[in-house]
């Protein structure tokens, strides 16, 4: 009896193993998810595949790369359990091209450490394979803004969460956020919050004490 046991559990593992070879063998299948923006996002992209017995290769803002080709019942199933996230799976290319786009801005803007060495537009081109003319003008007809206020409103808000911090000088936030100057960032910082990322500082900071003190 035991060896039937063990070798039923042998012919199992076999089994397994040989499914997920002859599944490495197949292209992977890409999925694109509206709404990651974090790393709690991928997590959730993650476990709901996981849940439905489906191998990811890969899972990034905006995508997962699975082994299996995925049916139907497991498509809805997957696209229920997102929505309950706040995530989105889409299928539209027009959709599927907008929501990269965002994604390699929030990627680039606050995720990434390295420094811009060509243009934005260039950037975002190579990236996502398309020339920016058509890019830019798809995401205006869309979202009723442009990639460039996008963007700038993104780079305001991580300017922000880096002056709470309080780890960077002036100086260094620029130098991190692909500024030309200080003086760049303080005039487009004023342009878009109407205060100086000082004065911004100095308010925060007072906010914070008085509810420390309350």
């Amino acid at each position: 009896m035991l060896y039937l046991d063990r070798l039923s559990a042998f012919i199992q593992a076999n089994l397994h193993l040989s499914q997920i070879i002859n599944s490495l063998n197949k292209k992977s299948l890409k999925l694109y998810i509206k709404n990651m923006v974090c790393i709690r996002c991928k997590m959730v992209v993650k476990d709901e595949l996981a849940n439905l017995g489906l191998h990811y290769t890969r899972v990034e803002l905006g995508e997962a790369e699975i082994l299996e080709t995925i049916s139907v019942v497991q498509h809805d199933q997957f696209r229920d359990a997102l929505l309950k996230s706040g995530l989105e799976l889409m299928d539209d290319k027009k959709s599927m091209l907008i929501e990269k786009i965002k994604n390699a801005i929030v990627e680039l803007v606050h995720y990434s450490q390295e420094p811009l060495t060509i243009k934005f537009s260039e950037f975002l081109s190579r990236k996502l394979n398309h020339d920016y003319t058509y890019l830019a003008n798809l995401f205006s007809e869309v979202q009723g803004t442009t990639i460039e206020k996008f963007f700038i409103s993104h780079k305001i808000e991580r300017v922000k969460e880096l002056l709470v911090y309080n780890e960077l000088n002036l100086t260094e936030i620029a130098f991190l956020m692909h500024y030309s100057s200080v003086a760049h960032l303080s005039a487009q910082f004023k342009k878009m919050t109407g205060l100086t990322p000082s004065h911004f500082k100095q308010l925060r900071e007072k906010r914070r004490n008085m509810l420390e003190n309350m």
